[in-house]
């Protein structure tokens, strides 16, 4: 019989991921015809999350609890968890509740059908604030216009990849990474499922302002090259436009004797385009540098995590030391 693995991110997640286990997820795995396993990803949790899993984890042999010597981020925790995976097919889901675990049958089945990869895609909110959605509404916006065609809109980590993606999805190494746009960039045959956000059963997101815009950073940088190139074409559209103001500047100035009466001063025009060049110039830099500070990080080869083996629970190298 096919497997089906399960693959859950944690982070600060005590006091709403048992009922949203029990009362949300479980049942749904249970209706299944496939067996299954559940891997918890413990991402350093600084609350009683990890004493929370490791309990389910004792009682049921179905749960896996893989837990971090320290936080490492959502996108580190689903690589591990699909490194971890053995079945068939992979689901990976949130925690809080907000991706409706009553879809799963929907997305087996389309799976079942042939879809490789069966992406949830965020059609709906169900009470969301503006800023939220105008930012999510940004993001993909900006994405397509840097040359990324191939994520959809709106679309999640809420998705189900079939082994042979998870096998190619270990394969790659970078540091830097957004696991929805490596998967949309691997090419595999993708079929879409919408549905509602929701709200999260309890807590606050783990996701604030601050780890949304890096995760955005990682993202423009590390599926596209477009950001560098964009100042090379405003470098060549300056010079043409500097030229030609120049030559504009000769002729009223120099040769017409001034007809306008504009005054221009040699020094006036050098101060104008120094500054506005300088300013060019460090802008550029900046996104060199993040580029380059991706490359650093490619060039350390640190592991992408590290397993505390003595806090993880039934995992298939339980004991043994596992590179990532």
């Amino acid at each position: 019989m096919k497997t089906i693995s399960v693959v859950i991110p944690v982070y600060n997640e005590e006091k709403g991921f048992k009922k949203f286990y029990t009362e949300m997820l479980e049942p749904e795995l249970k209706k299944l015809k496939y067996n299954y396993e559940v891997i918890l990803v413990n991402d350093g949790s600084r609350d009683k999350t990890l004493e929370i899993v490791q309990g389910m984890a004792d009682k049921d042999s179905h749960i896996k609890v893989l837990a971090f010597s320290r936080n490492f981020g959502k996108e580190v925790a689903l690589t591990a968890g699909i490194r971890e995976a053995i079945g068939d097919a992979i689901l990976t889901i949130d925690a809080d509740g907000q991706q409706p675990p009553k879809l799963i049958p929907e997305f087996i089945e389309k799976w079942e059908q042939g879809g490789e990869i069966v992406i949830g895609v965020r059609g709906k909110y169900e009470k969301h604030g503006f800023i939220a959605k105008l930012g999510s509404k940004l993001f993909y916006k900006m994405l397509n216009g840097m040359g990324v065609k191939d994520t959809v809109p709106g679309s999640t980590d809420f998705r189900i990849i079939d082994r042979c993606v998870a096998d190619e999805y270990n394969k790659l190494t970078e540091h830097g990474r957004i696991t929805r746009g490596l998967m949309d960039w691997m090419g595999f045959k993708k079929v879409y499922i919408d549905y509602i956000y929701g709200n999260r059963l309890a807590g606050k997101p783990s996701y604030n302002f601050g780890k949304l815009f890096n995760l955005a950073i990682d993202s423009f940088i590390s599926l596209s090259s477009t950001p560098l190139m964009i100042f090379g074409w405003i470098g060549a559209f300056i010079t043409i436009a500097s030229f030609i103001l120049g030559v504009f500047v000769g002729i009223e100035e120099f040769i017409m004797g001034d007809p306008i009466g504009l005054k221009w001063t040699g020094t006036t025009c050098v101060a104008i385009f120094i500054t506005f060049l300088v300013g060019l110039l460090l802008i550029s830099q900046a996104i060199t540098a993040l580029y380059i500070s991706h490359i650093h990080a490619e060039a350390q080869g640190r592991p992408l995590y590290i397993i505390d083996h003595k806090n993880s629970r039934n995992l298939k190298d339980e004991g043994k030391a596992k590179k990532a």
